[in-house]
């Protein structure tokens, strides 16, 4: 106990440094990364549904996503996915939008409501394609 007290600081630094090696493992299951979504939507016919402002969806969006804002979706995701059994990938900008919309999704019924994890922004980062409106 004497040790602890006397050095403080060095568990500190090692508590903060281990909690950083966590970090990435402990959010890694909060949703797709994009080579999981392309598999998902090639093996089992995915819908990509993007959360964003028509205006953001207009400056870039994964090729073949449907643009449905994420203050719509509990009204409207019934006219985009009809099968509830069907897998459906939420993707915005960053991702923070999409994990409520995959949330939202879920609560309505939809089974396989995923999000993608980072958004576009990750989507790009890994050299994945993307269509302007």
């Amino acid at each position: 106990m004497k040790f602890l007290l006397d050095n403080w600081m060095l568990v500190a630094v090692a508590l903060a440094s281990g909690v950083a090696l966590l970090f990435p493992v402990l959010s890694a299951g909060r949703g797709l990364g994009p080579q999981d979504m392309v598999q998902l939507m090639n093996r089992e016919k995915a819908i990509v549904i993007d959360v964003c402002e028509p205006d953001e969806f207009a400056r870039g969006h994964v090729i073949g996503a449907k643009n449905l804002p994420l203050g719509q979706l509990e009204a409207k995701l019934g006219q985009f996915v009809k099968n509830k059994s069907t897998p459906v990938v939420m993707v915005c900008q960053v991702g923070a939008r999409s994990a409520r919309a995959a949330a939202t999704a879920q609560k309505l019924g939809y089974e396989k409501a995923q999000s993608l994890a980072g958004g576009l922004k990750a989507w790009q980062a890994a050299s994945m394609p993307i269509e302007k409106a």
